[in-house]
């Protein structure tokens, strides 16, 4: 494993199966960012989401930065007709309280879940 990497393959491997069972039930795009962020965690969240461009409109990002010990969710329109603010603060919540346990792969995984339960399925 390079240094400085976050995760175990086993994590990775978790947090890539919840991204895809996600994006299976709900008929979201799930995508998650762990690193760094310059400047304003939402500027960059909301910069990082851009890049979906098209597909931008039914993503939900999640932006970790463990090192300045910060956590951002961004959505796209369609995302957001289905998950409200709370039901993104209530995941937000239970991954910070999962990060200062120390397990950053664990409040991920729990988080999309939240994400995902939150949407529910496509109409």
């Amino acid at each position: 494993m390079p240094s400085g990497e976050p995760f175990t393959n086993d994590q990775h491997r978790d947090i890539e199966r919840v991204i895809e069972v996600a994006g299976t039930e709900t008929g979201l795009r799930y995508s998650v960012y762990v690193g760094a962020v310059d400047g304003d965690i939402r500027d960059a969240a909301e910069g990082m989401h851009a890049h979906f461009g098209a597909q931008a409109d039914d993503t939900v990002l999640v932006v970790v930065s463990p090192g300045d010990r910060l956590l951002e969710i961004v959505t796209g329109e369609a995302a957001a007709r289905r998950l409200s603010d709370r039901a993104c603060a209530l995941a937000a919540l239970s991954m910070s309280a999962s990060f200062t346990g120390g397990d950053l792969a664990g409040g991920i995984v729990t988080g999309v879940r939240m994400l995902a339960e939150a949407a529910g399925h496509p109409v």
